[in-house]
């Protein structure tokens, strides 16, 4: 791959903390604003808009498009899911207090599924607000990512208990230890050669591991990078941020990797998202859209 062309577009103030970013069925980029209890949604035409949620303790992580049109997000300050219209019309589910919902997805059964980071479950909500969880057998675990695999399963990674586990639709759990001690797992992603791809935050790797538990494991060159979140490619590779080294990285399929410099020093990359012109475009917690064009 040749060297890839990285700009930086400014999108908020530095202090609101932009977190993740997806692709929107309105075809613009939806952001998460951590540390402003807000959403931002940047256009294709490039304008910018932002709601506050109006609660600065919501602490909004990641967002997902929904199976009704919307985007759901999770609310991880005050134990809410929440969900915004592409018009910008805003609500929120309740969920049990202590929940600390991260990742979010929407599932096979067109259910939105939630990791608890401060429940050890992982939940599903029903587009009509209905909220089922699903106890995790691990204490501390702190359910971080979540993503449906490609055995119509939910795969959440276990970030203190060192391990992945997957959520069958019934609720039944079957947890996969990883093998090295301590890795710390947090991003999580299907890829399109039948397995998952996810990082290991503490040890310094990436992750791949199939439906049947079999996980392989790929050292970072910088072992101190701090991987955080992946997102799959099409060519059976993933692409991912090293929050500690402010650097986005890439490995192919055959475990091969990659790395490339932000621009701005200290930009802290988080989620990212791949269009489907194959553009990489990543939140920068420093207020700016790092767009990636291979």
């Amino acid at each position: 791959m040749t060297d890839p062309t990285i700009r930086e577009i400014p999108l908020t103030d530095p202090g609101s903390g932009p977190y993740a970013v997806t692709t929107g069925p309105d075809g613009a980029l939806w952001l998460t604003l951590v540390h402003a209890g807000g959403i931002a949604r940047l256009g294709p035409e490039g304008a910018v808009r932002t709601w506050s949620l109006g609660a600065p303790e919501s602490r909004p992580l990641i967002i997902t498009p929904g199976p009704d049109g919307a985007l759901w997000f999770t609310r991880s300050g005050d134990d809410r899911i929440g969900r915004i219209t592409t018009d910008g019309e805003l609500g929120a589910v309740a969920l049990p207090g202590g929940t600390a919902p991260c990742g979010i997805t929407t599932g096979p059964d067109g259910a939105l599924w939630y990791a608890a980071m401060g429940a050890d479950a992982v939940g599903r909500v029903d587009t009509d607000g209905t909220v089922t969880t699903f106890a995790l057998p691990v204490t501390g675990a702190y359910a971080s990512m979540i993503a449906v695999g490609p055995d119509a399963a939910l795969w959440c990674t276990l970030n203190q208990a060192n391990a992945i586990a997957r959520v069958g639709l019934d609720g039944s759990v079957t947890v996969h230890p990883l093998p090295t001690e301590g890795a710390g797992p947090v991003g999580i992603t299907a890829g399109v050669d039948g397995a998952l791809w996810f990082v290991e935050i503490a040890a310094g790797q990436l992750g791949r591991i199939s439906p049947d538990g079999r996980a392989e494991e790929f050292p970072l060159p910088d072992r101190a990078a701090r991987p955080h979140a992946i997102v799959a490619d099409p060519a059976g590779g993933a692409w991912y941020t090293e929050w500690g080294a402010n650097r986005i990285g890439h490995v192919d399929s055959a475990g091969r990797i990659e790395t490339y410099d932000l621009p701005t020093p200290n930009s802290e990359p988080h989620g990212l998202t791949l269009a489907s012109d194959n553009t990489l475009w990543v939140a920068l917690e420093t207020g700016h859209l790092a767009q990636l064009t291979p």
